[in-house]
């Protein structure tokens, strides 16, 4: 008995420390979109000349600060890339997708760098450059539910997703594969990283998020299970607007010359990754 009380006061405990992780980052989301309010409005206008305008999204694998530290693997490649080519960059981090690309659209954007697949449908929207990774979409729930073992079991059941990303699509192209139906919550206020966190504290079920995202996390979230795929391994690409093929080509170019120094290049892969991604490598 004595020992199933302390399991039971561990478990309490871990639970305390998960909704006090996140009553942070909600505070802390809310408070960055307090104070973005008057930012926007003087940062309205893109910056012009050779300075290009990345919407740079939040997460551990993309772009992250830690005390006074900026890393994550598209921000460290861009920085590769901008010193080599020659070229400034102004980064706007951004933690909803939704914003991102609406600012790409109106032209406050140049680039878009976040956690977004490509795919059939997009590319008559947006113009990807070459891939940058490659990833794949999984299921996040708690380890001690571990109610889902395969797609089949999603029948019936509601994940959540960000708003603006393709993994909508995949659901509804996954209920149809299943013959049953999988409903989706689409957060229009968080990104993966905070739904991941949701998940861990027992605030929803199930979320949809990239697998580098989910691996990055496990450390810091390790009652949380990432096995079940929901895609397949998808390459991961920057997206220009549709009008700009001249940029997205020169983007291209400097990555592709980036990838001739190959220590660099597939150093910035295995600080990240833990590896090299082969048909990436060339």
């Amino acid at each position: 008995m004595a020992m199933m009380r302390g399991q039971q006061g561990a478990r309490r405990g871990q639970m305390i420390l998960y909704l006090a992780l996140l009553a942070v980052v909600v505070g802390c989301m809310v408070a960055l979109s307090m104070c973005d309010k008057p930012a926007e409005a003087a940062d309205a206008r893109p910056s012009g000349g050779d300075t290009l305008d990345i919407a740079i999204e939040y997460s551990p694998v993309t772009y992250y600060t830690y005390d006074d530290t900026l890393g994550g693997y598209n921000y460290d490649l861009l920085r590769m890339m901008a010193q080599s080519a020659g070229c400034h960059l102004k980064f706007h981090p951004v933690v909803t997708l939704e914003k991102a690309l609406d600012g790409l659209e109106s032209g406050r954007y140049d680039v878009v760098v976040a956690q977004f697949p490509m795919t059939a449908g997009d590319t008559s929207r947006y113009a990807f450059t070459e891939p940058i990774y490659i990833d794949q979409q999984v299921l996040v729930q708690r380890r001690d539910s571990h109610a889902i073992r395969s797609q089949l079991d999603l029948a019936g059941d509601t994940v959540w997703v960000v708003k603006g990303s393709p993994m909508v699509g995949r659901i509804a192209s996954l209920s149809r594969e299943i013959g049953d139906t999988i409903y989706t919550h689409v957060d229009e206020l968080y990104g993966p990283e905070q739904l991941m966190m949701m998940v861990s504290a027992g605030e929803i079920r199930y979320a949809v998020v990239n697998r580098s995202i989910a691996r990055s996390m496990a450390t810091r979230l390790p009652n949380l299970d990432r096995s079940v795929a929901i895609s397949l391994s998808q390459f991961q690409s920057w997206m220009v607007s549709k009008e700009r093929q001249g940029l997205c080509d020169s983007l291209n170019r400097w990555h592709r010359q980036l990838k001739l120094d190959t220590a660099s290049y597939l150093g910035l892969q295995r600080r990240y990754f833990g590896g090299t991604f082969p048909t990436l490598a060339r």
